[in-house]
């Protein structure tokens, strides 16, 4: 086998004893390796099924780090705790959601609420949620998280449907931009807060029919005593 030192290259004579050392060369260190998406989505994963197995209380980092074939210290060093782990790994099904225009409000609401009944359908997505509420009702900081990476971006879905059917004529265009945020966030939090509901909740089914009915609902106006 050749040798795998390589022969030191030509200097000149070395300093005499009494001569100043020569300072060496500094270590030029890169940035690191970079992050791995396919690693990123294998914690995610690996995090809700060991929700949908565990709950809340029997997750640990090292479980989640074991599943997903990395190392504890990679985990931590993109998810410092477990609350932060756990909101990103719903946050990441839930950006699956799309707004497509589909021609007319009322197609678009219809596939974005089945596509959401779809997801909390899934095993994993009922327990991290409501582990999420529970944990969340005591912790201020991860109650803020929640919003700033799943409620916000969901929020994004109602603006562009609204955008869509005022382009459509639908809908008039929006002439006061502080009431036009209050009313998305009324129809967010009415569209997430009765399919969840339902599903984790009453324990309910989403049908197609379900969806229509409440998509008349939300779109003309409540019988009351008025009507």
């Amino acid at each position: 086998m050749a040798p795998t030192t390589r022969q030191p290259a030509e200097h000149p004579d070395p300093p005499s004893a009494g001569a100043p050392p020569v300072p060496l060369a500094p270590l030029v260190r890169g940035k690191g390796r970079p992050r791995s998406a396919a690693a990123d989505q294998a914690i995610l994963d690996a995090t809700r099924e060991a929700l949908a197995e565990l709950g809340w209380g029997g997750l640990t980092m090292g479980d989640v780090a074991q599943r997903a074939g990395v190392a504890k210290t990679t985990l931590y060093r993109r998810w410092p705790s477990k609350s932060e782990l756990v909101v990103d790994a719903i946050a990441s099904l839930f950006d699956q959601l799309e707004c497509a225009d589909l021609g007319s409000l009322r197609a678009d609401i219809e596939a974005v609420v089945a596509r959401f009944a779809e997801l909390l359908t899934l095993p994993e997505t009922q327990a991290a949620l409501l582990a999420l509420f529970a944990e969340g009702s005591r912790d201020p900081q991860l109650r803020r998280r929640i919003r700033e990476r799943i409620v916000q971006p969901q929020k994004v879905l109602v603006e562009l449907g609204r955008a869509n059917a005022q382009a459509r004529g639908e809908m008039d265009p929006d002439r006061d931009p502080a009431a036009a945020a209050e009313e998305v966030g009324i129809i967010f939090d009415t569209i997430a807060g009765t399919v969840e509901h339902r599903l984790l909740v009453s324990g309910e089914p989403v049908t197609a029919d379900w969806i229509r009915r409440f998509t008349t609902l939300l779109l003309g106006p409540f019988p009351g005593p008025e009507r």
